[in-house]
This record gives C-alpha cells, sequence and structure tokens, in this order.
C-alpha cells in the first residue's frame, strides 16, 4: 500500500515539513523534561503555533489527537525507547520497540512513525537491535501506508562527550543515513554536519527520500535559525526540533519563526522578527 496519502498529510503542499518533538519524557532522564513538565499545556502551546506535525509517543500522542478540528498538525509517533542518553552509560544499554506499535499509530490516526538507528562507538548489540527494530517495522508500515521515519543516530564515546553529544563527522552521517534509506526508510530524520555548508552530501545520499534535520542541544536563538536557513538552502526537507522549541522562553513565536523559514523562504532577520512579535 503506497504512504503516499499519509505523506501528504505529514507534508506541507511544497514537500516541506517542521515536526515539533515532544517525545522526550520517554527516554527517562530527567533533563529532558525542561520546558515539558506540564504536557497538555506544552502541546496546546506548540498546537496553536501550527507546524506541521507533533511528534509524541503513545501515552502522550491522546493529547494532540483528542484536540477537536480538522487543521491541527499531524502526529508522528515515537516506537522506541533506549537507555543511551545519560551523562554516564548504565551497565547494560538497551533499545526497546513497542509492542504492536504500527496498530497503535493507526489507531492514533499518525501520519509516520519515527524509530532510532543507534550507532555508539564499541555498542554493535545496540547498534543490531535498532537494524532489527527497522526490519520489524517496514514490512508492518508498507501493510498499512503508514511512513517510516528513520533516526540515524551517530553518537560521540560518552567518556569524552558525556551524555547526548552526537557527532557530526560528515563521513559517519551519510553512511548511517545511506544505511537507513538502504533498510526502506520513508524519511530520514538526521543530524546536522559539524560543516553546514556540506549538508548537500547528505541529501544525494539520501537518493530522493527527503531529509529532515535533528535540532539538538539548545543553542542561541540566532545560531539556530541561521543553521536552519543554511540546512533548507542544502536541500533539507525540513527540520524535527525538539528542545529549541520547547525549551525557548516563547515556544510559540520560535515555532512561527521556523516555519516561515522553512516554507516562505524567510530570512534570518525575519525570523527573528516573527520570534520578536514584529513579523507578519
Amino acid at each position: 500500500m503506497s504512504v503516499q496519502p499519509r505523506l501528504n498529510r505529514l507534508l506541507g503542499p511544497d514537500g516541506k515539513c517542521f515536526d515539533v518533538a515532544i517525545d522526550h519524557g520517554i527516554f527517562g532522564e530527567p533533563g529532558f523534561l525542561a520546558g515539558i513538565e506540564n504536557m497538555k499545556q506544552a502541546v496546546e502551546i506548540i498546537v496553536a503555533a501550527n507546524p506541521d506535525a507533533v511528534q509524541l509517543s503513545m501515552g502522550q500522542a491522546h493529547l494532540l489527537q483528542e484536540i477537536p478540528g480538522k487543521q491541527k498538525p499531524a502526529l508522528v509517533l515515537r516506537t522506541d525507547t533506549t537507555n543511551v542518553y545519560g551523562r554516564t552509560l548504565p551497565r547494560y544499554l538497551f533499545s526497546q520497540l513497542m509492542e504492536n506499535i504500527v496498530e497503535q499509530a493507526l489507531v492514533l490516526d499518525a501520519a509516520a512513525v519515527v524509530v532510532n538507528l543507534l550507532l555508539l562507538p564499541e555498542q554493535p548489540e545496540l547498534y543490531h537491535q535498532s537494524v532489527a527494530h527497522i526490519g520489524k517495522l517496514k514490512p508492518a508500515c508498507e501493510r498499512y501506508g503508514l511512513p517510516l521515519m528513520v533516526e540515524p543516530l551517530v553518537m560521540q564515546p560518552n567518556e569524552r562527550a558525556g551524555g547526548y553529544m552526537v557527532d557530526g563527522n560528515l563521513e559517519k552521517i551519510i553512511t548511517l543515513v545511506r544505511q537507513a534509506v538502504e533498510l526502506g526508510a520513508d524519511i530520514i530524520k538526521a543530524d546536522p554536519c559539524d560543516d553546514v555548508s556540506e549538508y548537500h552530501k547528505v541529501i544525494e545520499t539520501a537518493s530522493g527520500i527527503p531529509v529532515l534535520v535533528r535540532g539538538g542541544g539548545r543553542v542561541s536563538d540566532e545560531e539556530i535559525l541561521k543553521r536552519t536557513l543554511a540546512l533548507m538552502q542544502q536541500g533539507a526537507a525540513g527540520i524535527v526540533y525538539g528542545r529549541n522549541v520547547i525549551q525557548h522562553a516563547h515556544p510559540d513565536g520560535m515555532t512561527r519563526a521556523l516555519m516561515a523559514i522553512v516554507h516562505d523562504g524567510a530570512d534570518v532577520t525575519q525570523a527573528l522578527a516573527i520570534l520578536s512579535g514584529n513579523g507578519q
């Protein structure tokens, strides 16, 4: 069955997408809860700013889908959880896929599901678990026409970086993105590389599959807006940002500013004006 009908709900008419990630609580890290302590309020604020999609876990997706009306953002449902994001790695690392998650996604009327493809130094078992999850999800998603978003995540050694620190090495990102495409991803959610001017190489290796770029850790307003503009100019199909939106003092304003860059080609000055409340 074709995934295109649901992709049409996820992506704008221009083929672009801004997905706001609010699924951080599923990973069990206390630091990830900043800005989303009150999930109902957080979801309502983001929905009012009207991004293309909101990324949630199965236990919180109802906060989006219970909102009445046809105009709310599409749901991207998180399918897995892991314990790799702490500053100190535990004795046993895991990546766990939720049971019957494709069926749950259909019940929740999700437009897509998302799963990690984790590559950590010296953790081949975790990498294998991730590949197995994609292999399990792909045929189920195909059966029901549900787009599969794969999140290739290359991380630095924990002892050097200390918790959820991505590796911006272009070669590593390209290699893992290509593997995600080969495994059947309908959408890619990938990290930016250290030199954003080279990101077109990531887009090329995705072989026509839309690439949405992750936001990563919290940075200044100007930095995230500049980076977003540069990534869109490099050919990205959009962005998936969490902490740079939900931990912002004005998450609704940041959402609107980023939407203007993604869909309207706004420059940084125009986006900052929207963020400050002076934009149209």
